[in-house]
């Protein structure tokens, strides 16, 4: 049973299907898209597709310059965001991701309920019972790939009395404006960039540092196409970029007054502004999960999974789609996984599925015997072509297995984190790492049974 027809259930749904496991995939929605058939806000995406790659569309490698098209073992499914695209830009519109996943769902023959809402779950004996709008459905293994999709504000006095990124109104009603932007990640400077040429001040406060992501040298971090902004605050441009606690937001008639605390100097400042809008997040619409055992943690309140997405309170609970970032994986040299975005986690999908249809269905999963000469040129060409790796850096990797009865084995994609920690017969696992320099490089880890 999947929950969600954003990229994350559209995915696993699909390679769920190419297993031959039967299943259904419900969603509140009218149709498919997830959170793309509203945000982001100013309608241009941050993952990029490159049109002309310096490898054909058809290649499994041109995964490696499209961030945004589900995979498939299906030619006629693989690669569809650049024929979507109108050439402005290789950061696709909110629109063209919207048809992308569309087109995705009827080429890959992705059988969806629309306008059916999961509305809550219980456990009867091994069987999970999800109630919907549409009746109770029953399934052992309930994926959810709801995503991490529903507003989330701190409890600072005042802070309700302003809108959510959310609830932005349209971009010319800002004009000659002053502007507070509570929160200085990607939604905020996002807003921040788009209302440059329509607000007489803009002042984006959190109390940490802003990152950016060409600094960080990962994905970590404010991206580069939204660095205006804060090339504006250092050079005087009208923009103010603030390191400071929000203590308190109140109304002064038809204005607000924000209150903030210097995070360097605990200096109190006051700002009198005309609009307050919090950029301060999002959470999954977890539902009632909580109830069943299903343990959260960290301001995102994000569930605790393992390596292979499964709560790691309530076993039989899987999770798909952006939510998976809450298996952190081995996070070397401090760099953290793509889970957050399609590039990332569509290879967190297709992992899944075949865990669950190895694990749960008894499926037979293709292990091509390998020569003991063709191991290294294998991994090798793994590594210099393979798309999972270089999206998901020291979080997927490649596994190949030694025993005496069964010879070497090429075992597929893997969790790197589950090839570490669990037991099993001998085998390496090759990925790429990257270093605080952003230098990318091989590793292979060994295991000896």
């Amino acid at each position: 049973m999947v929950v969600g027809s954003g990229p994350g259930g559209l995915q696993i749904g699909h390679t769920l299907t190419e297993l031959g496991i039967r299943h259904a995939v419900i969603s509140r929605d009218p149709s498919a898209g997830g959170m793309f058939r509203r945000f982001p806000f100013f309608q241009r995406l941050l993952s990029w597709t490159k049109p002309y790659a310096p490898v054909a569309r058809a290649d499994r490698e041109y995964e490696r310059y499209d961030w945004n098209s589900l995979v498939s073992e299906s030619v006629e499914a693989r690669a569809l965001m650049p024929g979507l695209m109108d050439g402005t830009s290789y950061f696709p519109s909110r629109p063209e991701m919207e048809r992308n996943l569309a087109a995705f769902a009827d080429r890959a023959n992705v059988r969806v309920r629309y306008g059916c809402r999961w509305e809550g779950t219980r456990l009867e004996g091994d069987t999970y019972v999800l109630a919907t709008s549409d009746g109770e459905y029953r399934c052992r293994f309930p994926i959810f790939a709801v995503g991490v999709a529903e507003p989330w504000r701190p409890d600072t006095p005042g802070l309700d009395l302003a809108p959510h990124y959310a609830d932005t109104r349209p971009a010319e009603t800002y004009a000659d404006r002053e502007i507070f932007i509570v929160g200085k990640e990607n939604s905020a400077f996002e807003l921040a960039s788009g209302f440059l040429q329509w607000a007489r001040r803009i002042v984006l406060a959190s109390p940490s540092p802003t990152k950016l992501s060409v600094t960080t040298n990962s994905l970590v971090g404010v991206r580069a196409r939204y660095v205006q902004p804060y090339e504006d605050n250092v050079l005087g441009g009208g923009v103010v970029v603030l390191n400071a606690s929000i203590l308190e937001v109140a109304r002064i008639g038809e204005r607000f007054r924000v209150r903030i605390r210097r995070s360097n100097t605990s200096e109190e400042l006051t700002y009198e502004v005309d609009d307050v809008i919090a950029a301060t997040g999002w959470i999954p619409p977890l539902g009632d999960l909580g109830d069943l055992g299903v343990v959260t943690f960290g301001r995102n309140r994000l569930p605790a999974l393992t390596p292979f997405w499964e709560s790691a309170s309530r076993p039989g609970v899987y999770f798909a789609g952006t939510i998976t970032q809450a298996a952190g994986g081995l996070k070397k040299n401090g760099i953290p996984s793509n889970s957050g975005g399609v590039n990332g986690h569509r290879y967190n999908a297709r992992v899944l599925a075949r865990h669950i249809a190895r694990t749960h269905f008894g499926v037979e999963l293709p292990r091509p015997r390998l020569r003991a000469e063709d191991v290294v040129p294998f991994l090798i060409g793994e590594l210099d072509h393979g798309p999972e790796m270089w999206h998901q850096r020291s979080y997927l990797c490649r596994v190949v297995s030694v025993t005496a009865d069964d010879g070497i084995r090429d075992e597929g994609i893997w969790p790197l984190a589950h090839f570490v920690d669990a037991a099993g017969p001998d085998a390496v696992a090759a990925t790429i790492e990257a270093n605080a320099q952003g230098e990318n490089y091989p590793a292979v880890y060994i295991r000896s049974g």
